[in-house]
């Protein structure tokens, strides 16, 4: 169980202060990530891959490397790993270009805040002159006219669009996608990444970038993020504009960021809001400035997000809080919370509005992916008084969480309830029991897309098989900032999101 007020963290468990301001961390494998500008331009050179967002922002700064030396190097990984082939689609025409101009303007002066960080790009979000397919036949070599709204921001900020990642069809398929394959997770490739941000899950865990754009309806941003073992950030509802990205639910649809760390998203999070908002700068400078969260209050839950979880999940979940409570948050219990038929609303809306949106293509079954499809026709058949009650009910759903917080600043909860789910048998084993994947995928995540509170989901440790597990943190809407600010607290304590799988530490 979560621990309990008073009780005492033994502080040998947490990285100590000094050891994360040496200019080198340590990673699995003996690998150097480096840590602070002064780094020698050769061996962050060396260790690019590796590279947080920060780092490369220093190195750039300091002349150690290029956008060009960046773009170059991950694309030779990129063209020369399996997960690179799964993973990225395409990559953007122009990413050279841009990166060259990127480095003149380092050379320049001219640097803008986010100048010469690549990122990818979840192949439902528009890219100017690119190839953008949702991963269905359906779409053929569809070019894209514009960016999307998000990638427009970024790319003003300095930002390179850099390559196309893979998703399941309309974002909503199964693990086989009958366009573009399987993309199968670098930590084991007989499990799944998790979808639907398929592409950009497998990409960041195995280095090939250090960011990623996906979209969350039902937990499609952090699914791939626990079994991955990276962080992601559903943020709060229309926080980020969905213009130029592919329906799938119009009432739940999410854009966020994925990246390797809680750190890197509050670097990107406020050059991606639709509004232009500077109390979220402001904010996540805070996050970033490694000021404490004593006397944050936590809330743990006692029911529905801990009920179906692995046994090792949830040591890990516990030991998470532990850290938490050891930075000096106050942790509380929250009240029994009657999540299901909450979460089983949620559903109704995705899939009614899945069968909506792809309706006019039912003439052309064949060409969908049997998952998708299933689901289709789940979703057909839901009758619109149904489809209305759940809609409806969404306010309950929002009050009951609002209440649930009145004395808390923001909840935890564990991650899946397992590690990353069989490809063959689709499903995902809890203490040595097979579940289906649509019994576990979403049950911890589908409540906060429908009613539109930010979650973040943080790597918490390896399970039983060696697999990585996760940690969500959950706030009011708005509160994205505040959620980053813990999580960011949270991994300078830890070192759960620097494990690479094997093979990706260099």
């Amino acid at each position: 169980m979560p621990v309990l007020p008073g009780e005492v963290l033994d502080p040998r468990n947490l990285v100590d202060p000094a050891e994360a301001d040496r200019p080198f961390r340590r990673q699995q494998g003996s690998v150097l990530l480096p840590r602070h500008a002064e780094a020698e331009a050769h061996a962050l050179a060396m260790d690019i891959p590796l590279a947080s967002i920060g780092d490369l922002l220093a190195a750039y700064r300091h002349g150690a490397v290029t956008p060009i030396d960046v773009v170059s190097r991950l694309r030779d990984r990129i063209e020369r790993t399996t997960s690179g082939q799964e993973a990225v689609l395409r990559f953007v025409s122009d990413a050279e270009k841009t990166a060259q101009e990127c480095s003149e303007r380092w050379a320049h002066g001219t640097a803008r805040p986010l100048e010469g960080i690549p990122f990818g790009i979840k192949d439902i979000i528009d890219v100017a002159d690119t190839i953008t397919t949702s991963g269905s036949w359906f779409t053929g070599n569809r070019v894209a006219p514009d960016d999307a709204d998000v990638v427009g921001k970024l790319r003003a900020a300095g930002a390179i669009p850099f390559a196309m990642l893979a998703t399941t069809e309309f974002a909503c398929g199964s693990p086989h996608n009958p366009r573009y394959g399987t993309v199968t997770n670098p930590w084991n490739a007989s499990r799944w990444t998790g979808g639907s941000s398929t592409g950009s899950g497998a990409a960041l865990a195995a280095r090939l970038l250090p960011f990623a754009l996906g979209t969350d309806t039902g937990g499609s941003i952090r699914v791939p993020s626990c079994w991955c073992g990276t962080t992601g950030l559903k943020p709060s509802r229309e926080l980020v504009s969905r213009q130029g990205v592919a329906p799938l639910s119009w009432t739940l649809d999410h854009v966020g960021p994925m990246g390797r760390s809680a750190s890197d998203i509050a670097l990107m999070l406020p050059f991606m809001a639709a509004e232009s908002d500077p109390s979220l700068m402001v904010d996540c400078q805070d996050a970033l400035s490694g000021s404490n969260i004593i006397g944050l209050r936590i809330g743990v839950p006692v029911n529905w997000f801990t009920e179906i979880v692995d046994s090792a999940i949830l040591a890990n979940f516990d030991a998470s809080v532990k850290v938490l409570q050891a930075l000096g948050c106050v942790i509380k219990q929250l009240p029994s919370l009657d999540v299901a038929p909450f979460h089983a609303d949620g559903w109704t809306v995705l899939l009614s509005e899945l069968a909506a949106y792809q309706s006019e293509r039912f003439d052309r079954a064949e060409l969908f992916d049997r998952g998708l499809l299933a689901r289709l026709k789940q979703g057909a058949a839901i009758l619109a008084c149904d489809y209305g009650r759940a809609l409806q009910r969404r306010k309950a759903a929002q009050d009951m969480l609002l209440s649930a917080m009145e004395d808390v600043d923001l909840i935890v909860t564990p991650g899946l309830g397992g590690e990353a789910g069989s490809i063959d048998a689709l499903t995902v084993d809890v203490d040595g029991q097979a579940h289906p994947f649509a019994e576990i995928i979403s049950r911890n995540t589908m409540i906060f897309d429908y009613t539109g509170f930010p979650a973040l989901m943080l790597p918490s440790g390896l399970g039983g098989c060696g697999l990585p597990t996760g940690v969500q943190i959950v706030g009011r809407p708005g509160a994205d900032a505040l959620c980053l600010k813990a999580g960011v607290a949270f991994q300078k304590a830890t070192t759960h999101h620097l494990n690479a799988p094997s093979g990706f530490t260099a």
